[in-house]
């Protein structure tokens, strides 16, 4: 048998931050990947860690408090969130980043400009600064470890600030792109995950990949270790850490928990719901279960990511101007650009009297003018439109292509156009917020970012899906990151952090990295607290 101090199962963020947080407090540390690849779902993410009152904010001259922190987590919660882990995680958020930074490659820096995602609500952001941005980080440091990170054969030679995501009007030159990439250079969550990579390595931490758990081993009530699908047996004198992600890849557990449809999901294909179920088998009282991280998608026929559907994540397409989105009506049903996670609960709206989901399906909508200017999805604007995108000439026509009402459609471009040409939207407040205008056109002005009619034919419509980033629901620990007991009290020696966790901030997601900054600080919290726990 094996034998390990403490032992973490996944290597996305939370759980290489919790491997070198338990190796440094003390512990041998067993690293055990269920992939063949390293980093989960935090490698093909923009790696953005979302941590209120941190220095580099007030290093910017910017401002933020732990009250104001508070304030907006519970000014979104609707009553859920638990306040002791939300001020865990905002009180203990700083110390992780610095201690990232003082002791492994990690380096990041406030993404500028890039405001919470609901601003406007008490103790919301509008300048932003709680959005940390990872440096580049070159693979090269990790040696043959490079090729082993989820998601590096498609190699992201950029920094998040440096796209129109980040706010920026366009990309670094070609010729930086090409330097970085014979460099080996990646940003967001390559960055994040190989510097974390490196981290581990750097203490003699080696991921054992294609490790797959499948229980936990128990001794009077106390989690002992964990048995691997091939039979092995790995000891844990201290603890094991569920780091293993979420559920959505698991259709009976989504069936079984999650509120509301989902058609596509954007997360690992390997988060099945192991760390949950293996939870669940030792008694692990559970939270959040009806949650996830919403985000709306675009499904490319054909296209696949590690063996599994790819999609795209829309946040600039529906932002932009010269956009809508509508329901089988043909009419708007929400802001467009309001924050990915907050859309889930209108694809959610159910209808008693039709006993259906209104808003599904939904289709975006474009004119020719958006065509020329921007890209949807991976179509650029010079390249030939694929049969994915449905046009007409006509509101009238695109209705007639795409099965909505052929009278709902003109009708609603009709009155949007009309009071976006005066820059309003009195149906939705679309531009109100900072955050919408930040994600439309740079290039422009206000609102101008956002809103401009829709009035040069022909017209394109595709369809956008109710997806996931990753479910939020797991096992409820306590501040500690400690998993609870359905009979209450503690279960001894059973950790869980990351999406395996019931999330820290309920459903809130306060704003980018919103998911990955309270994953990776309860990961520092859980490996220190594992380490230092002695077995009676």
């Amino acid at each position: 048998m094996t034998d390990f101090d403490v032992v973490v199962l996944g290597t996305g963020a939370s759980g290489l931050v919790a491997a070198i947080s338990a190796h440094d407090a003390g512990a041998r540390v067993g690293l055990f990947e269920k992939s063949e690849l390293v980093g989960g779902t935090s490698a093909m993410s923009g790696g953005i860690v979302w941590i209120p009152d941190n220095h580099h904010l007030h290093e910017a001259g910017l401002v933020d408090s732990r009250a104001d922190g508070l304030a907006y987590l519970e000014s979104l919660s609707l009553g859920h969130i638990d306040s002791d882990m939300a001020a865990t995680f905002v009180d203990t958020g700083p110390e992780m980043i610095r201690y990232l930074e003082q002791h492994t490659p990690c380096r990041f820096h406030v993404l500028d400009g890039y405001p919470d995602y609901h601003p406007e609500r008490p103790g919301g952001r509008i300048e932003g600064g709680r959005s940390l941005d990872n440096a580049l980080f070159g693979f090269d440091e990790l040696g043959d470890w490079a090729g082993l990170v989820r998601n590096h054969r498609g190699a992201n030679p950029v920094m998040l600030r440096e796209t129109p995501l980040g706010g920026a009007t366009e990309l670094p030159p070609a010729d930086v792109i090409t330097e970085r990439l014979t460099a080996g250079q990646n940003g967001m969550g390559l960055a994040l995950v190989g510097a974390l990579l490196k981290g581990c390595l750097d203490r003699g931490i080696e991921p054992v990949l294609g490790a797959r758990a499948a229980r936990l081993d128990t001794d009077n009530g106390k989690v002992t270790g964990v048995q691997l699908h091939d039979g092995t047996a790995i000891a844990a004198t201290r603890a094991v850490i569920l780091a293993t992600g979420g559920f959505e890849w698991n259709d009976e557990l989504m069936r079984s928990f999650l509120r509301g449809p989902v058609t596509a999901t954007a997360g690992s294909p390997d988060n099945t719901g192991d760390g949950l179920v293996m939870a669940m088998d030792v008694g692990a009282k559970l939270a959040n279960m009806h949650s996830a991280w919403w985000v709306p998608v675009i499904r490319e026929p054909g296209r696949e990511v590690f063996g599994a559907p790819a999609v795209h994540l829309v946040l600039a397409e529906r932002t932009r101007p010269r956009s809508l989105m509508v329901n089988r009506t043909g009419r708007r049903f929400c802001n467009e650009a309001a924050n990915y996670n907050a859309l889930g609960g209108a694809f959610h709206q159910f209808d008693p009297n039709q006993f259906g989901y209104p808003n599904l399906p939904c289709w975006l909508i474009v004119d020719q003018t958006y065509r020329d200017r921007y890209e949807i999805a991976s179509c650029r604007p010079a390249d030939p439109t694929p049969e994915w995108i449905h046009t007409a000439t006509t509101p009238a026509e695109l209705a007639a292509e795409i099965g909505v009402d052929v009278e709902g459609l003109p009708a609603t471009i009709e009155r949007f156009n009309e009071h976006a040409a005066t820059l309003t939207d009195p149906d939705f407040d679309r531009g109100t917020s900072a955050y919408d205008r930040f994600n439309g056109d740079q290039t422009r002005p206000g609102r101008q970012a956002t809103l401009e009619p829709l009035d040069r034919p022909p017209y394109y419509a595709v369809e956008i899906e109710s997806g996931t980033l990753g479910t939020n629901g797991g096992p409820k620990t306590d501040r500690r990151a400690r998993v609870l007991h359905l009979d209450g009290g503690i279960i001894t020696g059973l950790y869980a952090v990351g999406n395996a966790m019931a999330a820290a901030t309920g459903m809130v997601y306060g704003g980018a990295g919103g998911t990955l900054g309270p994953a990776m600080t309860f990961g520092y919290i859980a490996g220190r607290d594992a380490a230092g726990r002695i077995t009676a």
